[in-house]
C-alpha cells in the first residue's frame, strides 16, 4: 500500500469547504503530507490552514488554479502525489481507489465522474465533445479529460510541469501528455458532490482556453492527427476545383495549382513536426 503521499489542494476562497475537508483528511491519512496552495484568497482561507496545522504556501497575488497545481507538486516530498479541488465536491473516501490503482501498477489513476455528476446539461455536452477530441488525438479512450481528482507517480508527474498552464486546464495537459508519452493511466469512479460556493470557472473564456489546450497538446505530441486531415482537405478543394474548371474552361487555373501546391506543403510540414516529436519523446523518455 502506498504510504508517502503528498495530498495538494489548490485553494481560492474556500475558506467554508476546506473547515470541514481537512480534518476529515488528516483523519483517515494521518502520515501524509497535506499542502494547500493558497491562490490569493479573500476569505479566511489562510487561518483556516493554519488552524488544522497543515502546510500552506501563498501566491502572492491571483495565478491560476494551474499555477497553484504546479506549486504544490515543486513543494511536495512524497512518491505519489494525490491533487483534490479544495471545494467539497471530491470526497476523501475516494482517495483509497485512487491509490489502489498507483499499488497496482498504473502511473495515473484519475476520478472519473458520472454523468450525473456534471454541473449542468451543457457541461456535460462541451466535456464529452472534449473526452472525444482528445480520445481521438492519443488514440486512448479517455473518459474524464477535465476531472481534477487523481493521483499520480510525483516522478513522472514532474516531468510535464513545463508544459501546465496556470489557468485550469491542467488536467487536459497532463492527461494528454501521459498518453502520448506512454505512461499508463487508469480511470475509477468516484463520487461528486455540489461545491460549496461559487466556481471560479469562467465558461466562455476557459472554454475556449481547453480546446486550445487540446490542440497544443495534439500538435506537440501527434502533429499528424492535425496536418494530415488538412493536407487531404485542400487537396481534395484543389481537384474538385480542377475538375470543374477543366470541364467548363477546359484549363487548369492558378487556383487549383495554388491549392495543391498548399496540401503538399502542409502533407510535409507535417512529417518534418511528426520527426521533432520524436525526437523530443525521445528525450522525454
Amino acid at each position: 500500500m502506498t504510504t508517502n503521499i503528498s495530498i495538494i489542494l489548490p485553494s481560492r476562497n474556500e475558506a467554508k469547504s476546506l473547515s470541514s475537508l481537512l480534518p476529515d483528511l488528516k483523519s483517515r491519512y494521518p502520515t501524509a503530507e497535506i499542502i494547500v496552495v493558497n491562490d490569493h484568497s479573500s476569505d479566511d482561507t489562510e487561518k483556516v490552514v493554519m488552524k488544522n496545522d497543515v502546510i500552506t504556501i501563498n501566491h502572492p497575488y491571483r495565478m491560476g488554479n494551474g499555477a497553484a497545481i504546479k506549486t504544490g507538486a515543486r513543494a511536495a516530498s512524497g512518491d505519489t502525489l494525490v491533487f483534490m479541488d479544495a471545494d467539497g465536491q471530491h470526497q476523501p473516501n475516494n482517495i483509497h481507489d485512487l491509490l489502489s490503482g498507483i499499488d497496482a501498477g498504473y502511473d495515473m489513476v484519475v476520478g472519473c465522474r458520472e454523468n450525473k455528476a456534471q454541473a449542468n446539461l451543457l457541461r456535460l455536452i462541451v466535456n464529452k465533445f472534449y473526452n472525444f477530441l482528445a480520445s481521438w488525438i492519443t488514440s486512448h479512450n479517455i473518459k474524464d479529460l477535465t476531472s481534477g481528482f487523481r493521483a499520480v507517480n510525483a516522478k513522472r508527474f514532474k516531468e510535464f510541469l513545463h508544459l501546465l498552464p496556470n489557468g485550469f486546464s491542467y488536467p487536459t495537459t497532463i492527461t494528454m501528455a501521459f498518453f502520448r508519452t506512454g505512461y499508463s493511466v487508469d480511470y475509477v469512479p468516484v463520487d461528486v458532490q455540489p461545491r460549496i460556493g461559487l466556481s471560479h470557472i469562467r465558461p466562455l473564456k476557459d472554454g475556449v482556453g481547453f480546446l486550445l489546450i487540446i490542440f497544443k497538446i495534439g500538435t506537440l505530441y501527434s502533429p499528424l492527427k492535425f496536418y494530415v486531415p488538412i493536407s487531404i482537405l485542400i487537396f481534395m478543394t484543389g481537384i474538385s476545383y480542377y475538375m470543374y474548371t477543366f470541364f467548363t474552361q477546359g484549363r487548369f487555373t492558378n487556383m487549383s495549382a495554388l491549392l495543391l501546391t498548399t496540401s503538399l506543403l502542409i502533407f510535409f510540414i507535417g512529417i518534418v513536426s511528426e520527426q521533432l516529436t520524436m525526437l523530443y519523446y525521445r528525450d522525454e523518455k
